[in-house]
């Protein structure tokens, strides 16, 4: 069995403890980070916004890129010694969304967590990113809460029938 854990800051825990609990027989588990190109992106065009001015300074946007791919090897290696099994680390850089649904192709199962408003139950408890890679995915789905799910008295009311 094969099994993608999108792997995001903050709730990252979470979906490596769900393998751990609801899929211990997995023989593949791939910890997914995906970075997304856009801080780097501004840094370079500010620096670029210049117009020769400053050039004796290095494009910050360079310095951003080294950041976020350290800061993404450090938290894949800390959710694999969390996990506590081998797994493969893969890192892939572009649209979140597009990359985990791309990423889990093939995949028996995708891990992720919830990442839009988490006070409450409901449809807003995925954001965007969420919202698309749950519609899209090419595989069965665990969403899971990064931490305990609010109450069922969270519930939306039920909608007004006219």
């Amino acid at each position: 069995m094969r099994v993608i854990v999108w792997v995001v800051e903050g709730t990252w825990p979470a979906c490596v403890d769900a393998v751990s609990g609801h899929v211990p027989h997995a023989t593949d588990v791939v910890l997914l980070h995906v970075t997304e190109p856009g801080v780097p992106d501004l840094a370079h065009g500010a620096f670029a916004g210049l117009l020769g001015r400053g050039r004796g300074e290095p494009d910050p946007g360079d310095r951003l890129e080294t950041l976020g791919a350290t800061s993404a090897a450090r938290l894949l290696d800390t959710a694999a010694e969390r996990l506590g099994r081998p797994a493969t680390r893969l890192e892939r850089a572009g649209r979140a969304e597009r990359e985990v649904v791309a990423a889990a192709e093939g995949a028996d199962l995708l891990v992720l967590a919830r990442d839009g408003d988490r006070a409450r139950l409901g449809p807003r408890s995925l954001g965007p990113a969420g919202r698309f890679v749950v519609d899209h995915a090419p595989c069965p789905v665990l969403l899971v809460w990064p931490e305990p799910a609010p109450d069922v008295t969270t519930l939306p009311p039920p909608p007004a029938h006219p």
